[in-house]
């Protein structure tokens, strides 16, 4: 066998420069070194011999095997056995060691690995996983996927083999959701270029806090920002990447916060008298999460009322802010919705914005849904009015299909708000004495430390389509809606929750049984049963996946989200004939 072989520590620990082992079979030191856990090694005097490394080992196999084939890790004295480091000495021979090598002790291994795991993905998560004749899922009860994963993590590493086959494992039971037959949720679709930069940012493995570690990545950051920020319409501002629209929400509404009253800071929410923001009905979820986070608390969240269409109404917003200031809260924030979650209903932004502008209350806008829809011209109307928003969160890992996560809080601030609400100046990190423009620091804006790196996804696809190319993927998308939208008016059995203006398709499937039956006291009852029922035949079977819920007084029903770029005419007839042929017998 070369040396190095598959035992870590027949590759371990030299002083100084690197050191060779002694490996010999004799019993005999040739080197006259030390002694670490029955393993002899070179020490000063050998310091230029270098460690071998071998070329291309593959795994050592079972046990018995890997005794005959190197007898060097086995005690030069049959009555020792291998033992950890005890002494000083050990552990200090330890610490100026080799690096650890790889499972194999052969760098060429991990590339082969590399390279099998890579062909996996692109055949199976790739290839099969966008193809419309392959299944969406591979649904399992979670009994059996436990088993069928083998789960349980052991004290002893795998084969390369077996490791390639829980590779395969993972992805065969996974969902696929570049799938054209995914409609399940807000993002959907596998754009290749977004890929390829999230695949270079995992390789990569650096954090976004600081210019030195990650310089490529700090200077894009700030280009892809400036970029979204300028088709809001703000000339200059700030803004961050976020782990989510969620987190980037709840930004929003501590620097409303600190904005008002910086002195929570320092003090808390004793600084704070009773807060109140606003919001509709049809918002995110987030925003009460944000507000529980934040120890605002949910009480502190007003509800506005909404039209029939999901819009946030203008008038009542005004009628909470006076009930508010009425009941001795102090109203600071107005979170608008640009795209709610099941509706895709856009606020009438101007009007909130004079509201705002009325009482000097911050303007967010989570638009972290409908913000793409801004690259489009012909759609871009629907939210007229954002530019005058004090934050904007902005989702492209949703209808851009740059791939999770991807999510923009945009700020219109110039005065550092980011980072004088949430820096803390670590010495370790934010050093003020560095060679460099420590400006170019911008981890302290967030309440993070790590984070990774988000912009380099939608910075390579942007490169590769243009802005031109974002477009169309967003006018195809409202087209596509459109198709969907007529052929479900022609059809027996469908019927539409309302007409959409955006890429949400929301309606009921009324099987044979039910149709012409609205009068039955039980109708909306039975009529509820149907989107689960369809929903678990559909999922079995693997053929696609569609959201569905109840809404108000409304019944469950179906909501369509066509996003995935490469949809055709096609995906859409395949979904409506789906539905009838899963509830032909309902």
């Amino acid at each position: 066998m070369e040396e190095g072989g598959g035992d870590p520590l027949g590759l371990l620990c030299r002083v100084g420069r690197p050191a060779k082992p002694a490996f010999c079979t004799s019993g005999q030191n040739p080197g006259g070194g030390g002694q670490l856990g029955g393993h002899r090694w070179a020490l000063e005097g050998q310091a230029e011999n270098r460690l071998a490394v071998p070329t291309r080992v593959r795994s050592p196999g079972p046990p018995e095997a890997r005794q005959q084939q190197c007898r060097t890790h086995q005690p030069t004295n049959p009555k020792e056995s291998p033992r950890a480091p005890s002494s000083a000495r050990d552990f200090i021979l330890m610490a100026d060691s080799e690096p650890l090598p790889t499972l194999d002790g052969d760098p060429m291994a991990m590339e082969a690995l590399l390279q099998d795991v890579f062909g996996i993905v692109v055949d199976e998560a790739i290839r099969k996983g966008t193809d419309a004749s392959e299944k969406v899922c591979e649904w399992r009860e979670p009994r059996e996927l436990k088993q069928l994963l083998d789960l349980e993590l052991r004290r002893q590493g795998e084969s390369h083999e077996q490791i390639l086959e829980r590779c395969r494992t993972v992805i065969h039971y996974s969902v696929k959701t570049g799938h054209p037959r995914f409609f399940n949720q807000l993002f959907s679709g596998l754009d290749p270029h977004a890929l390829a930069g999230r695949i270079i940012t995992e390789s990569l493995n650096t954090s976004q806090y600081t210019y030195e570690i990650a310089p490529v990545f700090v200077l894009m950051e700030e280009e892809v920002l400036k970029k979204l920020r300028s088709l809001v319409g703000w000339s200059s501002g700030d803004g961050v990447f976020c782990p989510g629209g969620s987190i980037s929400n709840m930004y929003a509404m501590n620097l409303a916060r600190y904005q008002r009253y910086p002195d929570c800071k320092q003090r808390g929410l004793r600084a704070l008298p009773p807060l109140a923001l606003f919001t509709s009905k049809e918002c995110h979820y987030s925003i009460n999460k944000g507000a529980a986070f934040l120890g605002l608390g949910t009480d502190s969240v007003r509800v506005v009322k909404a039209d029939e269409r999901g819009k946030m109404i203008p008038e009542d917003l005004e009628r909470q802010i006076s009930l508010a200031e009425a009941e001795g809260s102090v109203p600071f924030l107005v979170s608008a919705t640009s795209g709610t979650t099941v509706l895709g209903a856009f606020d009438p932004l101007d009007a909130i914005a004079d509201v705002c502008q009325r009482h000097g209350m911050w303007f967010h806008v989570d638009a972290a849904w409908g913000g793409s829809v801004l690259l489009s011209q012909t759609h871009k109307h629907l939210l007229d009015g954002i530019q005058r928003a004090d934050s904007v969160a902005w989702n492209p890992h949703k209808l851009l299909a740059a791939g999770l996560q991807c999510s923009a809080l945009l700020l219109r601030d110039t005065s550092n708000l980011l980072k004088r609400c949430h820096g803390f100046q670590a010495s370790y990190l934010f050093q003020q004495d560095k060679f460099y423009d420590v400006t170019l620091d911008t981890g302290d804006k967030v309440v993070q430390c790590g984070r990774r790196v988000d912009c380099l996804k939608l910075w390579l696809m942007w490169k590769a389509q243009g802005g031109q190319g974002l477009e169309r993927r967003i006018d195809q998308a409202f087209a596509l809606t459109r198709y969907l939208v007529e052929e479900i008016k022609t059809r027996e059995g469908f019927e539409l929750v309302m007409e959409p203006e955006f890429v949400n398709v929301c309606f009921w499937f009324v099987p044979p049984s039910l149709r012409g039956k609205q009068e039955r006291p039980d109708y909306k009852e039975r009529l509820s049963q149907v989107a689960p029922m369809l929903k678990e035949r559909m999922v079995k079977e693997g053929s696609m996946m569609i959201g569905y819920q109840p809404h108000g007084p409304r019944a469950n029903f179906f909501r369509v989200i066509v996003a995935n770029p490469t949809l055709t005419r096609a995906d859409m007839d395949f979904l409506l004939n789906e539905l009838e042929r899963l509830g032909q017998d309902l």
